[in-house]
């Protein structure tokens, strides 16, 4: 590839505190070679291409935490080319790849297929994740070393969590020799059963089995219990409660480290966006009382919060057109995860700084990945955007599989106009 330069670009990377105006040269291995308000055209090569920016915000590629591929096993839902397609419109460069595939990643046969899968066919950073426990089952723990000397960068059941302590432990304990990343799903089976709704008021009035929040803390209180013991990586994929948030609060003013995110969905609705039955709002965790989505903003703000993802997961029309009790849980929002976070911008709620760190070099950071950085030398992995761009989201036009998007119709302000990955264009609207 031809050298590059960037210009006019208003440059956001919280890695090394930047917000400038400046230029980009990017060489032709696909590296940041300089960066910021000191360069110069002059300092590219003659024959280097020029692209003007006219103003337009420059931030890393978005690493995305959790989301859902559907191959193997699902491809009728979604697919390496189609997640690739999705996530490069929505300046999302890098993900990690939920192991809940048919059949589940648990082996190492099964992350050889789907690393040489995803390298033939998606157009994105992938990293995937295995299974904890042997098909999600939460009875025996999956060979954590094998795994992660074959390319795991993480180790998660997805939707379902360890309920057995002593199992729990024995994998924290376990992790911590291997220094691997757990990433679990914070929700006790006891509280939860046949709930799909948060419990309150919504619940009683639409005649549906809700669940508290306390069934998230309890988990969550039990896991960093069990942590202050045996310290290893250790996620919380994702928070829903303010309850969930004091006891974060109070354990890493004790000093115990692990990490924390949340859906892009718990920030921006509430169960009163569910109306009368909007299944595409049927979500895990549920969508729970404004007051619990504030709180979660005021995680972000206090850094109690460390990731924001957009819990992508892909269904098919007929699995939602059911009954709410019956209907599948999850929406997809990997392409609008930028947009939707950028409303928070928009209506004050967090710095643009703010957020772009939590979707770039928080995640980076904790997967230990060379990513979510415009450092020199790093890989031009980038996210170009319009931050005053209106648009409204219709599913038709999303570049998913699937179309259960929560936010059908939502007025957005701010678009991605072009992506780059290894220094070259591979999405581009301008």
């Amino acid at each position: 590839m031809k050298e590059k330069i960037l210009i006019n670009a208003r440059i956001i990377d919280p890695s090394q505190k930047m917000d400038e105006i400046g230029n980009i040269i990017i060489n032709d291995n696909g590296k940041i070679k300089s960066i910021g308000k000191k360069v110069k055209v002059s300092d590219a090569s003659k024959t280097s291409d020029k692209i003007d920016l006219k103003g337009n915000v420059v931030i890393p590629g978005i690493v995305d935490m959790k989301a859902f591929v559907g191959e193997p096993g699902f491809e009728y839902k979604e697919n390496f080319r189609t997640l690739s397609q999705a996530a490069l419109a929505g300046g999302v460069t890098s993900i990690v790849t939920m192991p809940n595939t048919k059949p589940i990643i648990d082996n190492v046969s099964m992350v050889d297929f789907i690393i040489r899968r995803g390298r033939d066919k998606a157009k994105v950073n992938l990293f995937p994740c295995a299974s904890i426990t042997r098909q999600t089952e939460g009875n025996q723990m999956t060979e954590f070393g094998l795994l992660k000397a074959r390319g795991i960068i993480g180790f998660s059941d997805v939707n379902k969590t360890i309920q057995n302590t002593e199992l729990m432990s024995r994998i924290m304990n376990y992790a911590s020799d291997l220094d691997v990343l757990i990433m679990q799903h914070a929700e006790d089976y006891d509280l939860s059963k046949n709930s799909c709704i948060n419990e309150g008021e919504v619940a009683t009035r639409l005649g549906l089995q809700g669940v508290s929040d306390i069934a998230e803390k309890i988990i969550i209180e039990r896991d960093l219990s069990l942590l202050s013991k045996f310290p290893c990586r250790y996620h919380i994929n994702q928070i829903s409660s303010k309850n969930s948030l004091n006891v974060i609060k109070k354990n890493k003013s004790n000093g115990i480290k692990f990490s924390t995110g949340v859906s892009i969905n718990n920030l921006s609705l509430n169960q009163n966006d569910i109306g009368e039955f909007r299944t595409f709002l049927k979500l895990s965790p549920p969508l729970r009382r404004e007051e619990d989505r504030l709180s979660l903003i005021e995680g972000i703000k206090n850094d109690l919060i460390d990731v924001i993802v957009s819990d992508h997961i892909p269904e098919d029309e007929e699995s939602k057109r059911l009954p709410f009790a019956q209907a599948a849980t999850g929406s997809i929002g990997i392409e609008t995860l930028l947009s939707l976070a950028l409303e928070l911008y928009h209506n004050d709620s967090l710095s643009l700084e703010k957020i772009i760190k939590c979707l770039t070099i928080n995640p980076s950071n904790i997967l230990k990945i060379n990513k979510g950085t415009l450092k020199k030398g790093s890989d031009a992995d980038l996210c170009i955007f319009d931050l005053e761009k209106p648009w409204v989201v219709k599913a038709e036009d999303l570049k998913s599989k699937s179309k259960n998007t929560a936010i059908e119709d939502r007025k957005l302000q701010g678009k991605v106009k072009m992506t780059l990955l290894n220094g070259e264009i591979v999405y581009s609207s301008l």
